[in-house]
């Protein structure tokens, strides 16, 4: 049992690990590096803004930065210049790819573990339930933390490490353990235990900061979220479903 577990856990989240890489490769990357230019103040949010009443034929302030330090060209490489102390592209990507299969392999064994104790309930996973379970773990390890701790770009400020670690964990069990009786509970107690729980972290609410002092400009942050939560809403159900597909076939075999 144990080695089936783990076989499955690997292999589903391996193929969840590169999936998740390559989204993020497409469509968080350039934001990231574009946040890191802001964070080390080689750009700076409103350089650009001219105050009311500018008067345009100005000789501009060389201590300023120029328009263009703000707004880049399409296609502009913010990748740090070799010698500069940035990684290479080639090191930074075999990180991310090596901390992504980690990750959705440590979830796999979580969602592996669950589709084995409701197998002991004689609960048989299809590969439809293998996608309904994908959801649910998306809602417990990311959408229902996020409401309170959003996906950070870099030169986002954010509150005390410990006390967000110690909220994360908090709302993702709680969470998981609300769908769970939500979805298995027989009575009526039950299922409210389950809405409680779902409610719980939030009636407590995240660790906040006193006040907003990020450098990087709003518009990113909230692009990066919501790319962040789409790649986290695609992989999740992706290895839902390989996962229950894989652990169906070892149990037939």
């Amino acid at each position: 049992m144990i080695q089936r577990m783990l076989s499955s856990a690997l292999f589903a989240g391996f193929a969840a690990g590169l999936l998740a890489a390559l989204l993020q490769f497409a469509f968080d990357e350039k934001l990231i590096l574009l946040a890191e230019q802001y964070e080390t103040g080689a750009l700076v949010h409103f350089a650009a803004a001219e105050p009311a009443g500018h008067d345009h034929a100005a000789t501009p302030d060389p201590a300023t930065p120029a328009p263009e330090a703000a707004a880049q060209p399409a296609g502009h490489d913010h990748q740090p210049a070799a010698g500069e102390g940035g990684a290479s592209p080639l090191k930074r990507h075999g990180l991310t790819v090596l901390f992504a299969v980690l990750t959705y392999a440590g979830y796999a064994l979580i969602l592996v573990a669950a589709y084995a104790l409701a197998g002991q309930w004689g609960y048989r996973v299809s590969l439809r339930d293998g996608l309904l379970w994908g959801l649910a773990g998306f809602a417990a390890f990311q959408m229902a933390p996020a409401m309170g701790l959003e996906p950070e770009l870099p030169g986002t400020p954010a509150a005390d490490l410990d006390a967000r670690q110690i909220w994360w964990m908090g709302t993702a069990i709680a969470t998981a353990a609300g769908l769970g009786l939500l979805a298995f509970g027989r009575s009526l107690l039950a299922r409210a235990a389950g809405v409680l729980l779902l409610a719980l972290p939030h009636v407590i609410g995240a660790p906040e900061l006193d006040g907003f002092a990020g450098v990087t400009p709003p518009e990113l942050a909230s692009r990066f979220a919501a790319r962040s939560l789409g790649i986290g809403l695609c992989v999740w159900v992706f290895m839902g479903a390989v996962l229950a597909r894989f652990w169906t076939g070892k149990a037939e075999a």
